[in-house]
């Protein structure tokens, strides 16, 4: 009685108490002031930190700033974000700045942890139920057998291998018992490869939509179900040996009836509200609404059955379809407000968590990091085996084993839980395995970012090219459309090239799809449905547009129809693995810049990165479209399209005069050659620089094309004498609307000229002559097309020279012409 009448003096106090009074092994109890969770201030001789909000505050904004500092000198040595939050928590925590128990008991007091551990839970919560609503189940079922190999042979060698050196430490050593249960949670940890994970990673390392990110994310789904098979098969039977059988039933069968709801309940309602928002509106608040207080009900049912509510939230989000439209849109509400504040949080609390000091004996060091390693080493021989079997490149495969052994969220929640769960998991192994979860990643990244590089196999290994083009072969062309805008210009593009029977065209249509709301990237092949919709998606309209297209040209085009959805960032690694895969020539990519009205405006920045990268990787040809609108009308009149080559010099202008000869064919199409020239004899006074051999070549195709122009009234040859860059302009000015489209290559040797006219460069993706032609402010009507001959080529040195590569028809010493070029 007397020990209760204290207590209730001491809740009178205004001051914060501090005690902690043991019940039971692991549980405290923390009395504090209910009602202050404002300070007055100081001048009211208030202490601010003895209130609860702004503690909170104080403490939100030392992790951020800790946090954010460390990332920012971290970032240059390839370290995700993680690390930076774990080391953020482990300078706050007991390890260097806690160390002082003052600063520990007025910054982070037990009390006021309690506030962030909540917000940290529900922040795991939230971004759990986040990670399942971006996931597609049905990956697991397409994901073919070598990620079903990958994934069930990454789980079980590890679990194998670290179980084995687990039982042989704890009977060859003296190892307390609780440290041997720890290392079968050491085991468990090593094995498992969370699907969570290794989409962050991936993000990070801009390598989701590339061959080994799309193995890892399927692979780890498998891991990820043999884990979670082990954990239950393992919960059903402790929950049946610690309470009863009949308890161990009543959850199993819980668990059913919430399962059973969550699929024939709230999947058929997202469902429904996904049939009843139109395509491209947003989804309505209520929709929105109804979820968030599904998540937070089901997470109350997990709990009330024994379920963890990180599990039931999970379960939720998978049940929700992933992508637009309400998928994306519960990601984009959360994304910011989770990943910004409140996973930084738990991460930071980890640290905090953290006591180097508490680390005293180093035979459990070496036990714990020993399983650790096999189990690390277990891993990459589970992983590496079936990717080299089917002959991926050594690096390949050993960066995929590196990245099936990043740790992150999941492994820092199920520490976590063990720690509080867990008599056995003491301070000092938590401390040891944070520690050797901070090294894994520091250790895994820079790796896996100097092994793998996707754009290494986009080397191809023959030239790929419209002027290299054998006659009478398909010529295939891959056309990147970013929206409907980009249609109808790019199929006028398509029809001027001169397919016919002797010389048809294979058109591979690519939807570029930006990836929201998902965690997998997409490169699939388009299936139409067996019955036309009534409201067809974007992409089947897209595609439609070009079935229509074939049909008018029966066996002269063949369609074959495809969409990535994939990160802005990335989405280059699709476009070009689907032109090394299916032997493309020429890749026609949209510029981010739009016309309206003829005026050219600046409205799609975002496309630069990718415009760049195609250019930059492309193993093939690639044409950059300027669209200003004219060259959408109909080609239906005699010489409806008006062609103007621009010709200063160099292999992108001959590709670009080869493609302009190849559509001079069609009846339908004029086209005319102004050949840029100079009559300066100073020196540096030349058009565009360039080797004695380029030069040949250039003065070749010339050649070629005014004999063609004697023979073919539609074709015409016009020379244009300047002096300097102000000629250059006035030249290109003087066209206006005389032409519908206008070609050009972007790269020109150097000279003073073209030094001149690339001062003011603003889009170097474009080239000196391309930038002046897209400026907003040209007089300039016609579309434009900028084009860049191939410039990755397996052996190649100088670009110009590539252009000599020719293919012998004969073998040469013996040597199987497949392997013999000649300049």
């Amino acid at each position: 009685m007397s020990q209760i009448n204290n207590s209730s003096t001491q809740f009178q106090n205004p001051s914060r108490l501090r005690f902690d009074e043991e019940l039971r092994v692991g549980i405290h109890v923390v009395c504090q002031h209910v009602g202050m969770i404002n300070s007055r201030g100081l001048w009211f001789q208030d202490d601010p930190l003895e209130y609860t909000l702004p503690l909170l505050l104080l403490q939100l904004s030392l992790i951020s700033i800790i946090t954010r500092s460390i990332y920012i000198f971290l970032k240059p040595l390839g370290q995700p974000s993680i690390v930076s939050h774990i080391l953020g928590g482990v300078i706050l925590g007991p390890s260097i700045l806690g160390h002082n128990l003052a600063f520990m008991n007025k910054i982070f007091p037990r009390e006021g942890r309690i506030t962030l551990e909540t917000l940290s839970v529900f922040g795991i919560m939230l971004f759990i139920f986040q990670v399942g609503v971006k996931i597609d189940p049905s990956i697991v079922w397409k994901s073919g057998k070598r990620a079903l190999v990958v994934g069930i042979l990454g789980f079980f060698i590890p679990f194998a291998l670290a179980s084995s050196i687990r039982l042989l430490l704890c009977h060859s050593i003296s190892l307390d018992d609780a440290v041997c249960h720890v290392l079968q949670l050491v085991v468990l940890m090593q094995s498992v490869t969370a699907f969570p994970v290794i989409a962050i990673f991936l993000a990070e390392f801009k390598i989701l939509n590339s061959d080994i990110g799309r193995l890892a994310s399927s692979s780890s789904m498998i891991c990820d179900m043999c884990f979670w098979s082990f954990m239950l098969i393992f919960y059903v039977a402790h929950v049946a040996k610690e309470k009863s059988m009949q308890a161990a039933i009543g959850s199993i069968l819980s668990v059913g009836c919430l399962v059973y709801l969550l699929l024939f309940g709230i999947r058929p309602a997202a469902l429904w509200a996904i049939r009843n928002t139109p395509e491209g509106k947003p989804v309505k608040d209520a929709y929105i609404y109804v979820v968030f207080v599904a998540l937070m009900g089901f997470g109350f049912l997990g709990e009330a059955i024994g379920i963890n509510s990180l599990i039931t939230s999970f379960l939720l989000g998978l049940v929700i379809p992933d992508g637009p439209p309400l998928g994306a849109a519960i990601v984009d509400r959360l994304d910011c407000f989770v990943s910004a504040l409140l996973m930084p949080i738990f991460f930071t609390l980890c640290g905090l968590k953290t006591n180097v000091f508490s680390v005293q004996k180093w035979k459990t060091v070496g036990a714990i990091l020993l399983v650790v390693f096999i189990g690390f080493l277990g891993k990459i021989i589970g992983t590496m085996l079936p990717p080299l079997f089917c002959r991926m490149p050594f690096r390949d495969a050993l960066a995929l084993g590196l990245l099936m052994n990043s740790k992150g969220i999941v492994e820092l929640v199920l520490l976590n839980d063990w720690k509080t769960n867990s008599d056995n998991m003491t301070d000092e192994c938590f401390a040891i395995m944070i520690l050797s979860v901070v090294v894994l990643i520091g250790v895994i990244s820079p790796l896996v970012k100097a092994l793998y590089d996707p754009s290494r196999r986009f080397l191809a290994y023959r030239r790929r090219t419209i002027r290299h083009h054998q006659s009478n072969e398909e010529l295939r062309i891959l056309a990147c459309v970013l929206s409907q805008d980009n249609v109808r210009t790019i199929i006028n593009l398509l029809d001027v090239s001169n397919h016919t029977n002797d010389n048809p065209i294979g058109i591979y249509v690519l939807h570029l799809i930006k990836l929201v709301g998902r965690a997998s990237s997409l490169l699939i092949t388009h299936l139409p449905r067996e019955k036309p919709s009534q409201n067809p998606t974007e992409s089947e309209r897209i595609f439609n547009a070009f079935k229509k297209f074939e049909h008018e040209n029966c066996s002269r085009a063949a369609l074959h129809c495809c969409k990535s959805i994939s990160p802005y960032e990335t989405m280059h690694n699709d476009v070009c693995s689907v032109a090394l895969d299916h032997r493309i020539s020429f890749i026609i990519i949209p510029f981010y810049n739009q016309s309206i009205n003829g005026k050219m405006v600046n409205s799609f920045h975002v496309f630069r990165h990718l415009n760049k990268n195609v250019l930059d990787k492309a193993p093939c040809s690639v044409g950059v479209l300027i669209d200003r609108g004219n060259f959408r009308k109909s080609l239906a009149e005699l010489l409806s399209c008006r062609i103007v080559v621009l010709f200063f010099g160099g292999a992108d202008d001959r590709e670009a005069l080869a493609y302009a000869v190849r559509m001079s064919g069609n009846p339908h199409v004029s086209v005319t050659l102004l050949h840029f020239t100079t009559t300066s004899t100073s020196e540096g006074a030349e058009i565009a620089g360039g080797t004695e051999r380029s030069k040949r070549l250039d003065s070749e195709i010339l050649d070629e094309y005014k004999l063609n122009a004697e023979e073919n009234e539609r074709v015409s040859y016009l020379e244009e004498v300047v002096m300097d860059s102000e000629g250059v302009l006035a030249v290109t000015e003087s066209i206006e609307n005389s032409y519908d489209l206008v070609m050009v290559g972007k790269r020109h040797g150097e000279s003073e000229l073209m030094s001149n006219l690339g001062k003011c460069n603003e889009h170097t993706e474009l080239g000196a002559i391309g930038e002046m032609l897209a400026v907003t402010d040209s007089k300039l009507r016609a579309s434009v097309l900028v084009v860049q001959q191939q410039t990755r080529v397996w052996g190649l040195r100088d670009a110009e020279d590539s252009s000599l590569l020719r293919r012998e028809e004969k073998d040469v010493a013996g040597v199987p012409n497949s392997n013999v070029y000649s300049i």
